[in-house]
């Protein structure tokens, strides 16, 4: 059987988890798209995307337009003959001609059973909805957000422990190898799509770093998906003596308190009243300090009594 000309387009860590497999796997990639190169780190500088240096250690080629709506860009793009365009996480919207490119059109590697979460941010939405899975969707590409044929769906369980990170590693790793089975599927012919019911679709908007901030009115149990959603970014927080105090763990646990007063505090955790129920802080970081575990921060300070999220 013939293999697919592929040309794949992706930016961050989960699309490079893909490509090193289909790669793995013996396809041909004709080419590569990818981010421009952005500033990162303390010194700004410039700095390639995990897909970009994943293709260049293969000697892809690799192309960086800002954009692909220039005729210019298309023209380049059908140049490489492509029987299938992959695109995961690539950050860029394809417009009506560059779909209609490849023989076989575009696929998408999205995290999220479809047509549940659509758009920018499904790993962190589902935590935050206390959603029981999540998974991969294999979706033929049309022009809307997210709303293409199903082609492939695999599902996960969200465990109690599930952080965003700990999510996207897995999906990263489960969109691999859902790709591998749909371009075996398309290659033979053997694929084909089904429409999403939109009556179920939901949208997951790009996160914003104002809602890592918490509201203790809120029941401890909304609060813990909170900090699980947005870990590592942007990492829930409130205020402690002035300062922005992160939460980079927690539980939910019985009892009452009033919502940010600090009740206990011990080796175990940290026990502040919620709207309903106690969250027990487990690792905190204070500004210019390392995230830590609550027995650490206790040893210089005592917070109880203290109420979290007040000046």
């Amino acid at each position: 059987m013939t293999s697919l000309r592929i040309v794949y387009a992706g930016t961050p860590e989960f699309a490079a988890t893909a490509l090193q497999a289909i790669i793995h796997a013996g396809h041909e990639v004709v080419a590569v798209y990818t981010q421009p190169d952005r500033p990162a780190g303390r010194g700004r500088k410039l700095t390639p995307s995990p897909v970009k240096v994943l293709a260049e250690a293969h000697g892809l080629p690799v192309l960086q337009p800002a954009s692909l709506k220039q005729r210019s860009e298309q023209e380049r793009l059908a140049e490489f003959r492509p029987d299938l365009m992959v695109v995961a996480a690539y950050g860029l919207l394809l417009p009506k001609a560059v779909l209609e490119t490849p023989r076989l059109g575009c696929i998408n590697i999205h995290a999220s059973l479809l047509p549940r979460w659509r758009g920018a941010a499904p790993i962190q939405r589902a935590i935050l909805a206390g959603d029981a899975e999540t998974g991969i969707t294999i979706m033929q590409m049309d022009e809307g957000l997210d709303t293409g044929d199903m082609l492939y769906r695999i599902a996960t369980p969200i465990h109690a422990e599930d952080t965003a990170q700990s999510l996207h590693d897995r999906l990263a790793v489960l969109g691999a190898d859902a790709v591998l089975t749909a371009l075996e599927g398309l290659r033979a012919g053997a694929l084909e799509g089904e429409p999403q019911d939109n009556a179920c679709a939901t949208y997951a908007r790009k996160l914003e770093k104002s809602e890592g901030t918490i509201d203790w009115t809120q029941p401890a149990m909304q609060i813990w998906r909170q900090v699980r959603a947005f870990h590592p970014w942007p990492v829930a927080q409130t205020r402690f003596e002035g300062q922005v105090l992160r939460i980079w763990s927690a539980l939910p646990v019985e009892g009452l308190g009033a919502p940010g007063r600090v009740l206990r505090a011990c080796r175990d955790g940290i026990d502040v009243g919620t709207g309903e129920g106690i969250l027990r802080l487990t690792q905190v970081q204070m500004p210019g300090k390392r995230p830590m575990p609550a027995a650490d921060f206790l040893n210089a300070r005592d917070p109880v009594g203290a109420t979290l999220g007040h000046e």
